[in-house]
């Protein structure tokens, strides 16, 4: 089976181990985790789980929200039950076991993946705020979001190896390339029929800019936690990350970023005049 078979088949199978509770709230549960992330050991897979719930705490969250224990009654080989211990785990939750896991199994880096998309996916449903905006709106919102974590990219990258104004093009362009299927940002200009001074990221609306915006934010992460060092290691990881994420925008059935439409007007324009309704101009 080729890399992105075992991709597709992982990612499938972390959606059908997916659980709906009373409420209709997905989980997940840990043990079916442990065996898909191939983890033959509970003892070690709880070492793990522990890290996923001080992440969790770290950054401000509950961690009862998204860790619930819970026993379950399994059977055992005289055909009799017992009690074992589990968790009911969130898709935050699954999303920081796999971030703690052991990221040379390809499973957990595909597992890394899947659950980085679909939980910014789920944050940007959930907000209802992000919901009640306009396309425009949301695109300002998503341009400005991504320039932010670019800006964390780029030190990211600098510390990786890629130090020059030349080198940062050149990983910028792998990472382009992942997502939208092999072209770098000169074809996307032409496809997009842009100018050369107009910026990519300006000509985008709120689909393309996700996807963009997972791009980054997952590359930086990916290059932080396995400590890349080099040019090209740190290039080739930019590409994977958005080969994958292009591969999970397919298995969702949404359109490809090439494909997607490019707005009248410009972020930068629809910046300029947001500001001149706020200044009742």
């Amino acid at each position: 089976m080729r890399g992105k078979e075992i991709e597709k088949a992982h990612h499938q199978t972390f959606e059908n181990l997916k659980q709906l509770n009373a409420d209709g709230n997905e989980f997940w549960y840990a043990r079916d985790l442990q065996g898909v992330l191939d983890y033959s050991s509970w003892d070690k897979f709880k070492r793990v789980i522990g890290k996923a719930v001080k992440a969790c705490e770290n950054s401000a969250q509950p961690a009862a929200n998204h860790f619930s224990q819970v026993v379950k009654m399994v059977r055992i080989g005289s055909g009799a039950e017992r009690e074992v211990e589990d968790f009911e785990l969130s898709r935050y939750a699954c999303y920081l076991i796999v971030q703690n896991g052991d990221s040379t199994k390809p499973v957990i880096a595909n597992g890394q993946t899947y659950f980085a998309i679909q939980t910014r996916r789920q944050e940007l449903a959930d907000d209802e705020t992000f919901q009640r905006l306009q396309e425009d709106e949301k695109r300002l919102l998503l341009r400005n979001e991504l320039k932010e974590h670019n800006k964390q990219l780029v030190e990211t990258a600098q510390l990786a190896g890629v130090e020059s104004n030349l080198d940062f093009a050149i990983f910028q362009n792998h990472g382009y390339k992942g997502l939208y299927g092999g072209l770098d940002a000169q074809r996307i200009h032409q496809r997009k029929g842009l100018k050369k001074s107009q910026k990519i990221l300006d000509h985008m609306g709120s689909t393309e800019l996700a996807a963009n915006l997972f791009r980054a934010t997952q590359a930086e992460e990916k290059l932080r936690r396995e400590k890349v060092k080099g040019k090209a290691k740190a290039n080739q990881t930019h590409f994977e990350v958005g080969a994958k994420v292009r591969q999970t925008i397919k298995e969702l059935g949404g359109d490809m970023p090439e494909d997607l439409p490019v707005p009248v007007k410009s972020v930068k324009q629809v910046g300029r005049g947001q500001k001149k309704v706020e200044g009742g101009e």
